[in-house]
């Protein structure tokens, strides 16, 4: 099981509108593909700016063959989406994330 993060820096002017869009579309219809599983949505303390916040969206992913057919199928659209509402107002960047072991 993988992460995958993403890393979106949010105009403040757009953020309550942004957010609803995350919460009520972005987030539930990238879940209902059933791909995408364990969706959370963080915000991200210090990058906060006076102009923008930094929020994290992370789905847990069977491995990077299903994360690459889930964007190759559904999510290069569904980010395309969020790009034409909100224009440059948002940027993200995506990583892929392992849990290790701490073995405590």
């Amino acid at each position: 099981m993988i992460i995958y993060n993403t890393t979106f820096n949010i105009e403040n002017d757009i953020l309550d509108e942004c957010i609803d869009y995350l919460k009520t579309s972005y987030i539930p219809r990238a879940a209902a593909s059933g791909f995408l599983m364990t969706p959370y949505l963080r915000r991200i303390l210090q990058d906060e700016t006076e102009d923008a916040s930094s929020y994290s969206v992370q789905f847990h992913v069977k491995n990077p063959e299903t994360l690459d057919y889930w964007l190759q199928n559904e999510g290069r659209s569904l980010q395309q989406e969020l790009v034409t509402r909100f224009g440059t107002k948002i940027v993200g960047f995506s990583t892929l994330l392992e849990d290790i072991a701490l073995d405590l």
